[in-house]
């Protein structure tokens, strides 16, 4: 049989930042709702509520002395560590973000120069022909910086691509609105690379949507929920209802359209790794796409979750926990060789993607 090209994930790196914070650190805050009224339920109440429905006991956030571009430089390091790959043979690096660099005293985002330039910098990377450039697709971002991967590497533009998806969420999230508790910082990475093969193996399909009607707004900046806040910052803000709602009806059809694509059934698919913005939705979205098959019994352990104790990381969602698995560090699950992992994940914009990865033997 004549050999294909396909893009394989040749290794991977994350970084979990060490400031660990738990639920019980937002007992303190003043919650306002998006009409400037004070909550009326106790912080206790609310942050009950608040893990029953997400899922969420902490999050990481990083320390002062750490931006974007450092975390993204400690798990693209990791990475390399895993890989055996030189650095130096780069074709590119790409880094999916929503935020650019923030820092503790500057809360304005700085994205010129890109995260990526600062990234080959930070690596010491010498050859101009190793291009650089940023991602800004929502927590969508890594996902179809990987999509954008496996085209460079599928047409003979690139044989090595660094993907790195990077974000300080804690610096954007307002202190006054109780969504501030879904979000987490964090950085994953991965090495793709060409690979030449006889048998289907790694990216065997993908598809991406934006859905920009309604939905465009879904996740946007705006001032913060506490009327009296002193300063101009903008927060990120969220449509939660709204969000669920949609993606419940979106993402699964987008999941079996790649799995369909790849000439699979979901009987074929080892894990599904899921971006994880919200436990109960995640879980709604896996029973809707089982659904889609009509097979009502899910099996155990086809989505390993770590919202519980990260949080929503947004672009590094995915590759922090394709990271973990690779290295058996989640309890009950590992990356099997010849295993079928779809990833899939949705995002402001509305943007929704998903990928079929077949693991090399």
């Amino acid at each position: 049989m004549k050999k294909e090209k396909y893009s394989i994930i040749k290794g991977s790196g994350c970084y979990i930042p060490s400031q660990k914070i738990l639920n019980e650190d937002f007992l303190q805050h003043d919650f306002f709702g998006v009409d400037g009224i004070k909550l009326p339920k106790t912080n206790q109440e609310i942050i009950t509520q608040f893990k029953l429905i997400t899922g969420i006991k902490e999050r990481r956030y990083v320390s002062d002395d750490f931006c974007t571009s450092d975390i993204a430089c400690f798990a693209a390091k990791e990475a390399f560590a895993s890989s055996g790959a030189n650095p130096e043979l780069l074709d590119y690096i790409i880094v999916a973000h929503n935020f650019g660099e923030i820092s503790k005293v500057n809360h304005r985002s700085e994205m010129v120069p890109s995260i990526a330039s600062r990234v080959k910098q930070h690596l010491k990377i010498n050859n101009p022909h190793t291009v650089g450039y940023d991602v800004i697709f929502g927590c969508a971002g890594w996902l179809q910086a990987v999509i954008q991967g496996n085209y460079y590497i599928r047409s003979g533009e690139a044989k090595s691509v660094l993907i790195i998806g990077a974000e300080t969420l804690s610096r954007v999230a307002d202190p006054h609105d109780r969504d501030s508790m879904i979000y987490g910082d964090g950085a994953g990475a991965v090495i793709m690379e060409a690979c030449e093969s006889e048998d289907s193996v790694g990216i065997l399909s993908h598809t991406t949507q934006s859905v920009t009607n309604e939905l465009a707004g879904v996740l946007r900046m705006g001032k913060s929920n506490n009327l009296n806040y002193a300063g101009e910052q903008l927060f990120l803000k969220m449509q939660g209802r709204l969000l669920y709602e949609y993606a419940l009806k979106i993402v699964p059809k987008a999941i079996k359209k790649s799995i369909d694509m790849a000439g699979l059934s979901i009987n074929d698919i080892d894990m599904l790794l899921l971006h994880q913005a919200n436990n109960k939705m995640d879980e709604a979205i896996l029973k809707r796409l089982f659904e889609e098959y009509e097979i009502k019994n899910i099996p155990a352990y086809i989505m390993p979750m770590t919202i519980s104790w990260l949080g929503n990381s947004s672009v590094a969602t995915l590759p922090t926990l394709y990271d973990l698995l690779s290295k058996n560090q989640l309890e009950n699950y590992n990356v099997k060789k010849g295993s079928n992992i779809v990833f899939a994940s949705v995002g402001a914009g509305f943007n929704v993607n998903s990928v079929v990865y077949k693991v090399p033997n």
